[in-house]
């Protein structure tokens, strides 16, 4: 929808209500509903603000010590939410309703907040643009599905809740008729909204499914991955469902978000990693490739942001223990899949967790430390270690994905790459989320300590 379709829309009363939403730290749509007369009239012109504290805060939305951007100190102050008007478009989940995305902005420099989580990505992407290439990304994003509303589930302390499948139904289509009227509300919403939807299957834990969208330009991937994440869950809800995306839920298979990244040339559209070298690589592709393999333990922190996220890697889990690639082997950390022009690469370390804009652009920023041009200078490409083609679980000697918050947290704060790619800014504001994250667990008195210890100890 652009803004005349909107004018339109809104004199017809079919548009009365327009959402303006930043994405925060965690990933969420944070923003202000406006009368949709009224944002036609004055936010088009002037944009809208907000307090800054939205990205400085924990996911409780709680005020926290250590962020530069926001604090008790400086007042916690607003900042501008600038829509992009690209994004606009309609929720059909919610009656008479639009959305724009905004990017955040400082209001004493009019320049973008770097550490905003769009920003960063917009970042990467424009240093691929500079190299003359488009960015693509795909994310594949699993929830589990729980029979009863999100209020029981909190009130139940989110014990004995019932999946809505009882047993496995990865790709079972029996499985999935059983709550396709959710999965089809789902779908068919958000190709109202201009998601481009593929398909839908179950996964292996019960109760879990996947609904697969088309790759596009990163930014857009990204957009498109909240406003599903938001969508679904309010759609759910409508429908008497607890819907997770948590990256660790249970005991059984977490859920993952796996990432497909590749560059095409912008003049003609030509494939930039695919060539007609090993595996179908070019040589290029094979260096971007060894850029994502050197960097991804350091940028991991992007990819698994919570205590939550690490209680995936498991052997044996479909979520990677080991730094490998391997041709079309979901053992690995990173997956090559693929011919010809489709060909990407698969990050399998996210969980449904990520923040999408975060997660690509840390896997944009490794695959362009190997690329010459990007870092100011000739020189050779990277060499790219051999693939794994068995069981990458049960290999020795490699290195192996982080195993904590903490570990990826001090490999953040080291790292050289991050500091030259993000900025020391970018690098201390997202060590202190890490650090917020690391003492709220360790505050927490949790179930399992109580059922061990109250009585026996």
């Amino acid at each position: 929808m652009d803004i005349e379709a909107l004018r339109v829309a809104v004199g017809q009363q079919e548009i009365d209500t327009v959402v303006v939403a930043m994405t925060d730290m965690q990933g969420r749509l944070q923003g202000k509903r406006f009368h949709a007369q009224f944002f036609l009239d004055e936010v088009t012109k002037h944009g809208t603000e907000a307090c800054a504290y939205l990205l400085a805060v924990d996911t409780e939305m709680n005020t926290v010590d250590g962020y530069d951007l926001a604090s008790w100190d400086n007042g916690y102050g607003d900042f501008a939410l600038e829509p992009d008007m690209a994004t606009l478009r309609v929720l059909p989940w919610q009656p008479g309703t639009a959305l724009v995305l905004a990017d955040v902005m400082a209001l004493d420099s009019g320049g973008p907040v770097r550490v905003s989580p769009r920003q960063v990505l917009r970042a990467q992407t424009d240093r691929a643009a500079a190299l003359g290439w488009t960015a693509l990304a795909g994310t594949e994003l699993e929830f589990l599905v729980f029979e009863g509303s999100y209020e029981q589930a909190w009130d139940q302390g989110y014990r004995g809740m019932v999946p809505a499948n009882r047993y496995n139904a990865d790709y079972s289509v029996l499985g999935t008729g059983r709550i396709e009227p959710l999965l089809r509300d789902i779908r068919n919403s958000m190709a109202g909204a201009g998601l481009t939807v593929e398909s839908a299957k179950g996964e292996c834990n019960p109760g879990q499914h996947e609904i697969a969208f088309r790759y596009a330009e990163a930014l857009t991937t990204a957009d498109h991955h909240v406003i599903y994440k938001t969508g679904a869950k309010e759609i759910a809800a409508s429908r008497g469902y607890a819907l997770t995306f948590m990256a660790k839920p249970n005991a059984a298979e977490g859920n993952s978000c796996h990432i497909h990244l590749s560059f095409r040339d912008a003049a003609d559209g030509s494939p930039v990693m695919a060539g007609d070298g090993p595996y179908g690589l070019s040589p290029l592709g094979a260096s971007m490739l060894a850029g994502l393999l050197a960097g991804l333990r350091e940028l991991t922190l992007l990819l698994a942001p919570t205590i939550n996220s690490y209680k995936r890697y498991a052997s044996g889990s479909f979520a990677p223990t080991t730094v490998a690639w391997g041709p079309d082997n979901r053992t690995c950390a990173l997956r090559l899949v693929g011919h010809g022009p489709s060909l990407r690469v698969e990050c399998r370390v996210p969980g449904g967790d990520v923040n999408p804009y975060l997660a690509v652009a840390g896997l944009v920023a490794a695959a362009l430390s190997r690329v010459p041009e990007a870092q100011g200078a000739a020189g050779q490409l990277a060499e790219l270690p051999p693939p794994v083609t068995g069981n990458a679980y049960a290999l020795t000697g490699l290195p192996r994905v982080p195993g904590t918050l903490e570990e990826a947290l001090a490999l953040w704060e080291s790292s050289a790459l991050a500091a030259e790619a993000f900025g020391a800014d970018v690098v201390r504001h997202y060590a202190t989320m890490a650090r917020v994250e690391l003492e709220a667990y360790r505050s927490a008195v949790t179930d399992w300590e109580l059922r061990r210890y109250f009585e026996r100890i």
